[in-house]
């Protein structure tokens, strides 16, 4: 079994820090009782820890989809068989390249709102490869690079400014020597299905994000029509705004 990126007792404090979640409550009648967290490449699914726990505390039932990262197809798989496993109405969330894996899982009779944060949004035949080259140019997209197998990394030495800069340092260096490779052909696959078209959708636009250009982001939630936030966070925004990033979940729940 994988190690978990997230899993140390420092970053769980900083988790805690921020979102600073209250007592567990009864949830508002009608809401979606089921969330599904998806992650994004080079990290795990327990980068979703604080989300999922003020949630969790609040009532919902949270799950955690662990995506292999080996192709569009298999982190599509991993999300379905976690929907598959839902009762009822179900918020699906997704983080990063998180954003193309519900946007292609997400047309699930289950799925009754769709939530982006700092993610991409593909349309039908586009692939994250397509929508790294059209939009602006950032600095951690200029520091993704392949080895000598395909699978892709963001160069570790850039990695902390350019993903987690409000993150305690220590906390960013660990993340950036502790990467989960992205498989290139997962990289190059378009999306078939854009859920995001049959579906209320929301985007946490991250302001201060050098991985996904916030101009980027704003796009896609533009062309989605979606529920827009922003937060002044880094693309590591689900870990700094918990908080925020939760609310707005539980708004999407509360979708009819």
């Amino acid at each position: 079994m994988r190690n978990l990126l997230l899993s140390t007792a420092a970053v769980i404090m900083v988790g805690a820090a921020f979102a600073a979640p209250g007592q567990s409550a009864e949830l508002p009648k009608g809401a979606a009782h089921n969330i599904v967290l998806v992650h994004g490449a080079f990290v795990d699914q327990t980068s979703w820890q604080p989300v999922a726990d003020i949630l969790t505390k609040k009532g919902y039932n949270v799950t955690l989809v662990e995506n292999p990262l080996t192709s569009l197809a298999a982190d599509v798989d991993a999300t379905k068989q976690a929907l598959a496993k839902q009762d009822g109405k179900t918020v699906l969330v997704g983080h990063s390249w998180g954003g193309v894996v519900i946007t292609q899982a997400g047309n699930d009779p289950k799925v009754s709102a769709l939530v982006y944060v700092s993610a991409f949004a593909p349309d039908v035949g586009q692939s994250l490869a397509a929508l790294a080259k059209s939009g602006p140019a950032t600095e951690g997209g200029a520091a993704i690079h392949p080895d000598d197998k395909g699978n892709l990394y963001i160069d570790p030495k850039v990695f902390p400014s350019a993903v987690a800069a409000d993150l305690p340092p220590e906390i960013a260096v660990h993340l950036a020597n502790s990467q989960l490779p992205l498989n290139h052909v997962a990289f190059e696959a378009p999306v078939d299905i854009a859920a995001w078209r049959d579906k209320p959708t929301f985007y946490v636009i991250s302001t201060k994000d050098k991985v996904i250009a916030p101009e980027a982001q704003k796009f896609f939630a533009g062309k989605m029509k979606a529920q827009t936030t922003e937060v002044a966070g880094s693309h590591a925004s689900l870990v700094v705004h918990a908080k925020e990033v939760a609310a707005v979940i539980e708004k999407a729940a509360l979708v009819k």
